[in-house]
């Protein structure tokens, strides 16, 4: 994209083991990777399985090199075997200031139209899926939804009985304050390689929001949307 960037940011680590790995079959053409990778130094990696996809580019292997790995012969080497053990964290956490977060759900696209809003009060550093939960527990009726695990952790398929498809390329799009989540930070959503969509089933080519429903923690008086939308 001129800036660094290979589609958007959670394509970002396969990406550079690709260009890492075919590197080594064909000749290489001129890429900026010194740009490419600042966009991933400069990006706060969260979530566990995009942190998979850019570690073995950031030590400049890809998951090819897992195949040569002779694991026997560095048994002895464990990190386990040398690293002090963390210390047990008591049971009783620090009390969390209760925050109100505003949440609306949206579908102008299909059916029966509907719009619907609520604000709950959830505890300080809660996610974006517990206070989806909280706002069903109150009023199930309205805001009941569902979701399906996948490897980049919960994913929305449903809200108000109102089901995405790939079909008609129709999901359930998070924003906040009018600015999508997809990418993070409340950057605006950007078609490209790799169409960003909260939580897809599908995350090397539609990756999930910056965050996900189970790791976004909203602010205190943030308003989440979730608008059913098309990709």
């Amino acid at each position: 994209m001129g800036n660094g960037m290979i589609g958007n940011i959670y394509s970002m680590g396969l990406a550079l083991q690709a260009l890492e790995a075919t590197g080594k079959f064909y000749a290489p053409r001129k890429w900026d990777c010194a740009q490419a990778f600042s966009v991933v130094y400069a990006h706060d990696y969260q979530h566990p399985m995009a942190i998979a996809h850019v570690l073995p580019a950031l030590v400049g292997r890809s998951y090819l090199d897992a195949a040569g790995l002779d694991c026997a012969a560095t048994k002895d080497t464990s990190p386990s075997r040398w690293l002090p053990l963390s210390p047990l964290l008591g049971t009783q956490g620090v009390p969390r200031a209760p925050i109100q977060v505003y949440y609306s759900i949206t579908n102008m696209l299909q059916g029966k139209h509907f719009q619907y809003s609520t604000s709950v009060t959830v505890p300080s550093g809660s996610t974006l899926l517990q206070v989806m939960e909280v706002a069903a527990e109150e009023n199930p009726e309205i805001f009941s939804f569902q979701t399906e695990q996948t490897s980049w952790g919960p994913y929305v398929t449903s809200i108000h009985g109102l089901a995405g498809s790939a079909d008609d390329r129709t999901y359930w799009q998070f924003l906040s304050a009018g600015n999508a989540l997809d990418k993070g930070g409340g950057e605006a959503r950007e078609r490209g390689w790799g169409e960003a969509v909260v939580g897809s089933p599908c995350p090397s080519l539609t990756p999930p929001s910056a965050a996900g429903v189970g790791t976004y923690k909203p602010h205190d008086g943030e308003h989440i949307q979730a608008v059913f939308s098309t990709y």
